[in-house]
């Protein structure tokens, strides 16, 4: 299915700390599947696809690459983060260091746990992971999430559609990876 990504602009790069770098505004994305159709200006990209496109409005949302997170492996297997059925006992916030090891840490536990982080990083605008992960859950965990283990390009035809759409204070408004919506900020 093709998809419009209408955005006040397209930034060249998100940058590991979400910064938006260059911006072309009045920009517009289509997605083909998994992959960039077509980069370029609205109006032209309307004219070109709009009849058979479904088109998706993210007002004055920028459209750029994916974060790199590449503190993963601490975030993930270094660190508990809470179900909210858990929070009147352990919080809201990741628990790591005394708080960490006085847990009963099971296999499913930290699967869990690593399911909820992977949560809370695809609302920052993280596509891409450093790893390797060592604990089988975890990694089972990652590898079931789609995200990447490297950074990918900025937008382009033909190339990968992994992309997060920020406001412009630099909040998460949508995470894409591989032309499929796996966040969207309510």
């Amino acid at each position: 299915m093709l998809t419009i990504h209408r955005v006040r602009g397209v930034g060249a790069a998100a940058g590991g700390t979400g910064g938006i770098g260059d911006i072309a505004l009045g920009h517009a994305v289509v997605v083909d599947g998994a992959r960039f159709a077509a980069v370029g200006p609205y109006e032209d990209l309307f004219a070109s696809y709009g009849e058979r496109a479904r088109v998706r409005d993210w007002g004055d949302g920028i459209l750029t690459p994916g974060r790199f997170e590449p503190d993963a492996v601490a975030l993930l297997e270094s660190a508990y983060w809470p179900d909210p059925r858990e929070a009147d006992d352990l919080g809201t916030e990741p628990l790591t260091g005394p708080a960490l090891a006085a847990l009963d840490m099971t296999d499913t536990r930290w699967g869990a746990s690593a399911r909820r982080g992977l949560q809370r990083l695809l609302a920052t605008g993280t596509t891409a992971l450093a790893g390797p992960f060592t604990h089988p859950a975890v990694r089972t965990a990652v590898a079931r999430s789609g995200l990447r283990d490297r950074p990918v390009a900025p937008p382009r035809a033909g190339g990968e559609a992994d992309f997060t759409v920020l406001t412009p204070d630099g909040t998460c408004l949508a995470t894409a990876i591989g032309g499929r919506l796996v966040y969207r900020r309510r």
